[in-house]
């Protein structure tokens, strides 16, 4: 694939795995140009894995680190137009990951950025396997501004944790959010589609990532989530409430549990449900 690509890559304490990590980067057959390690002064073997590879790094203190500040910090440093965004545990899944994603990407000239398919890890528990086979299915789709109509906030999901963007596009609308500490992806997306500009899900362009989060972690992160909508008022304004969304996954999350014959963990996924319905409205 002739298309220059920089890969970037926020870490911290990213641990031996992040070996299998930078192994998989390396067989990738979309033209990679650069690959920037942005490290927020990890005291682990992070930044010496990286160097080893031939990324380039650079070391931010870790106070400085912010979701949208640290991402418009690496992209304003890359000289390609294409951007491709992953964290640090997410495990590219073949060889033509990289590809597949950046090919959706330019498939169209109104597709401003792309997010991939985020596959389980075989070792994850049973509500996050269903979270990740909910949230990423096998259809690639397009999203336009009229999609809300539908699909309503929906139609802004997406994740950095495997994205591709037209930097000249993204930069048209002002850039990654440096106020924003959480949801600078749906944040971006949304900016996109109001724009007039498209988005695309690339069911074909894989990584793993998967969590097991514990009841205080689901707490934690549905209540950044309900931060980030209170702060960004506009956004559900424009694309619709997040508690049908809510219900909807509440929902498939039983039928997927009883389907499998897992009915003893019903009792478990609704106690993990309403503790992020409370993290969410405790906002």
């Amino acid at each position: 694939m002739d298309i220059p690509v920089s890969i970037i890559v926020p870490t911290y304490n990213a641990g031996a795995e992040f070996n299998k990590f930078a192994e998989m980067v390396k067989k990738q057959t979309a033209n990679i140009k650069q690959v920037l390690v942005i490290d927020s002064s990890s005291n682990d073997a992070t930044v010496d894995i990286s160097k080893c590879f031939g990324f380039d790094v650079e070391i931010i203190a870790k106070s400085d680190f912010g979701h949208g500040k640290t991402r418009q910090y690496a992209l304003d440093k890359i000289s390609t137009e294409i951007a491709v965004f992953l964290t640090q545990d997410a495990l590219l899944y073949d060889e033509f990951s990289v590809e597949n994603l950046v090919k959706c990407l330019t498939s169209d000239d109104k597709i401003a950025a792309a997010y991939g398919r985020q596959i389980p890890y075989p070792d994850t528990g049973i509500l996050g396997k269903f979270a990740r086979l909910y949230n990423y299915p096998e259809i690639s789709k397009i999203n336009t501004f009229e999609d809300r109509k539908v699909k309503g906030i929906k139609t802004a999901f997406f994740s950095d944790s495997f994205a591709a963007y037209k930097k000249s596009l993204l930069m048209q609308i002002g850039g990654f959010p440096t106020h924003v500490n959480f949801g600078e992806d749906t944040y971006i997306a949304a900016k996109f589609l109001m724009n007039g500009y498209k988005t695309a899900y690339c069911a074909e362009a894989n990584v793993y990532h998967s969590h097991d989060y514990t009841l205080l972690q689901e707490y934690k992160r549905n209540n950044e989530i309900g931060k980030f909508h209170k702060q960004e008022e506009w956004l559900l304004d424009t694309f619709g409430k997040a508690e049908g969304e809510g219900v909807k996954f509440v929902i498939n999350e039983a039928k997927y549990l009883v389907k499998n014959g897992k009915f003893y963990y019903l009792p478990i996924a609704f106690l993990h449900n309403v503790v992020k319905y409370l993290g969410y409205k405790n906002r």
